[in-house]
C-alpha cells in the first residue's frame, strides 16, 4: 500500500517511513538523520559505504607532465587469459581500478590465485580447475567479465557465465560471442540468466571460419573471447571481421608468448593454429589510449600545456587528427629505448577557443566511442557549430542533459548531436551516468567558471586510477568529497 499523506510506503512487512526519515525493513533500520547509518534491531549503527563526488573549481589552465597508466580494457582480457594455463602469468603496469579488483574476485572464485609483488604487477596462477561458473553478483558489475567465457570453455570444456552488466550506454548483446563459439563446436544455451556452454564430447573445440561482423561493426570482447578459445582448439581458426583494436593486438602478444600461433592480429582477419597446451609468460600491459586521450583533452579544454609520457601515440591517430583540425597544437615523440612503436610522448598546447569540427565514432582506427563525451565537452566552448555522430552506441548521450545544465548548447537528433559553440560553460551540479560520461563532465567542470560538482564518480573509478590526483598535479583545483556533505 502507498499512502502519500503521512509519507508511508507499506509493502507488507516492508515499511518506508519518510516522516522521521526512517527506513524500516523488519529488524533492519536505516536512519537517514544519522547519515547512512544501518542498524540491526537496537544494535549500534553501521556506516554504509560513502558515495563520492568531485568538487571542481574551474578556469585553471593545466600544465605539466604525467604518465599514462596501463590500459584497463587491455588488462581485463589479459587477466582472463590466465585461465588458459596452469603456469604463472605475470602482468606489469596493471592499473589499480575497481574493475580490476572485481575481475580478481571472479578469477579467485574460478581457482586463480594472485599475488602483487610490487605496485602495478600481478602474478596469476590457476590452482583449481573444478569450477567454471561466473556468478551474477560479480559479473553484473562490469561487462568485461564476459571475457572469461572463451578461456573457460577452451581449457575446462564448459562454462556457466552470467549475462553481463556494466555501463548504461545502450544495448550491447553478446550474440556475436556466442555465434563465434558455436562455430568452434560449442553447445550453448541460456539458463536463468546464465550462458551455459559446453565443448564437444572429447572436451576440445574445433577450429573453423568465424564471422564476427555486427550491425555496429566488430566486437572487441567477442574477438577476445573467440581468439582465446581458438588458441586451444583443434586445427585452424580464421576470424573474419575481427576487431582491430590495439587491445586485441596486446592480447595476441600475450597468447603468443604463452605458445599460441596467431597471425594477423590488428587486421580484420586473424588466423590461429590451435595448440594442445599453453605455458606461462610475462607481459607489460599496453598504455591506456582512453586515459591518454582524456588527459590530452583536459589540457586542450583548459587552454593549457600538457605532456604525456608512456603515451600510446600510434593508437591516438584519430584523436590527434581532430585536435589538430580544431586548432590545438599537437606534438609527438618516440619514447625511451627500446622503441616499440607503442610507448611514446605526446604534448598538447591549447590557447584560443577550439575551432568547430565533425567527429564520428567508429571502430578502430576510427575515433573511439570512449572519447566521445570528452571531445563533446571540448567542442561546447568552440567557435562555430560542430557535429558529433555516434555510430557504435547510438544512445550513448546521457551526458548531453548534464552538459546543458552547464550552459552548453546542444541539439540531439538520433545518433547525432549538433554542438553550438558557446563562449564559456558555467559550473553546476551534475550527475555521471557511465564511466566515460563521468570524464566528459569532469573536463567540462575544469573549463567552466565557478564550481562544478560531479556526483556518482564511482563510475569514473572503474576506468581511471586516482584521476583527481593526476589532475591536481597538473594544476587543477579538484577534490574528492562525500556526496552526503554536499
Amino acid at each position: 500500500t502507498l499512502d502519500l499523506g503521512p509519507w508511508t510506503l507499506d509493502l507488507g512487512p516492508w515499511t518506508l517511513d519518510l516522516g522521521p526519515w526512517t527506513l524500516d525493513l523488519g529488524p533492519w533500520t536505516l536512519d537517514l538523520r544519522a547519515r547512512n547509518a544501518l542498524a540491526f534491531g537496537g544494535s549500534t549503527p553501521h556506516t554504509l559505504p560513502r558515495m563520492d563526488a568531485f568538487a571542481i573549481q574551474g578556469g585553471r589552465k593545466l600544465s605539466g607532465t604525467t604518465r599514462v597508466n596501463g590500459s584497463k580494457n587491455a588488462a581485463l582480457p589479459l587477466m582472463a587469459a590466465s585461465l588458459l594455463t596452469d603456469e604463472r602469468i605475470t602482468l606489469r603496469d596493471v592499473p589499480r581500478l575497481s574493475d580490476i579488483t572485481n575481475l580478481l574476485r571472479l578469477l579467485g572464485e574460478l581457482g586463480v590465485e594472485h599475488a602483487d609483488p610490487e605496485p602495478g604487477t600481478l602474478e596469476l596462477r590457476v590452482t583449481d580447475r573444478s569450477d567454471a561458473t561466473a556468478r551474477y553478483d560479480i559479473v553484473r558489475t562490469m561487462r568485461a567479465s564476459i571475457c572469461v567465457l572463451g578461456p573457460l570453455l577452451a581449457r575446462r570444456g564448459w562454462a556457466r557465465v552470467s549475462m553481463p552488466g556494466g555501463c548504461n550506454i545502450g544495448d550491447r548483446p553478446v550474440d556475436l560471442h556466442l555465434r563465434g563459439l558455436r562455430a568452434l563446436g560449442a553447445e550453448i544455451h541460456l539458463e536463468a540468466g546464465y550462458v551455459v556452454a559446453r565443448a564437444p564430447a572429447d572436451g576440445r573445440l574445433v577450429g573453423d571460419r568465424v564471422f564476427l561482423g555486427g550491425p555496429f561493426g566488430s566486437t572487441v570482447l567477442g574477438t577476445a573471447n573467440v581468439l582465446s578459445a581458438a588458441v586451444l582448439a583443434e586445427g585452424e581458426t580464421i576470424i573474419e571481421s575481427a576487431a582491430c583494436e590495439p587491445e586485441i593486438v596486446d592480447l595476441a602478444r600475450l597468447l603468443s608468448a604463452m605458445g599460441a600461433s596467431i597471425e594477423g592480429a590488428g587486421s580484420p582477419r586473424i588466423r590461429v593454429q590451435g595448440v594442445p597446451a599453453l605455458g606461462g609468460a610475462e607481459h607489460t600491459v599496453l598504455p591506456d589510449r582512453i586515459e591518454a586521450g582524456t588527459l590530452l583533452l583536459a589540457g586542450a579544454i583548459t587552454g593549457g600545456d600538457v605532456t604525456l609520457d608512456n603515451a600510446p601515440v600510434e593508437c591516438l591517430t584519430a584523436l590527434l587528427d581532430r585536435l589538430g583540425q580544431a586548432g590545438v597544437s599537437v606534438e609527438t615523440a618516440p619514447g625511451p629505448p627500446p622503441f616499440d612503436g607503442v610507448r611514446g610522448q605526446c604534448r598538447v598546447a591549447g590557447g584560443a577557443r577550439p575551432e568547430a569540427v565533425q567527429v564520428t565514432t567508429q571502430p578502430y582506427p576510427g575515433f573511439p566511442t570512449d572519447l566521445q563525451a570528452q571531445i563533446m565537452a571540448l567542442l561546447t566552448i568552440g567557435h562555430g557549430n560542430s557535429i558529433v555522430t555516434e555510430k557504435i552506441f547510438p544512445d550513448r548521450f546521457l551526458h548531453v542533459a548534464e552538459l546543458l545544465r552547464m550552459g552548453a548548447e546542444l541539439i540531439r537528433n538520433g545518433p547525432n548531436v549538433l554542438v553550438l559553440g558557446a563562449e564559456k560553460l558555467v559550473g553546476a551540479p551534475v550527475m555521471a551516468s557511465d564511466l566515460r560520461a563521468s570524464a566528459g563532465l569532469v573536463l567540462a567542470g575544469l573549463a567552466a567558471s565557478g564550481t562544478t560538482t560531479v556526483r556518482r564518480v564511482y563510475h569514473l573509478d572503474r576506468g581511471y586510477e586516482s584521476l583527481e590526483e593526476r589532475l591536481r598535479t597538473l594544476g587543477a583545483e579538484i577534490e574528492r568529497v562525500d556526496e552526503a556533505e554536499l
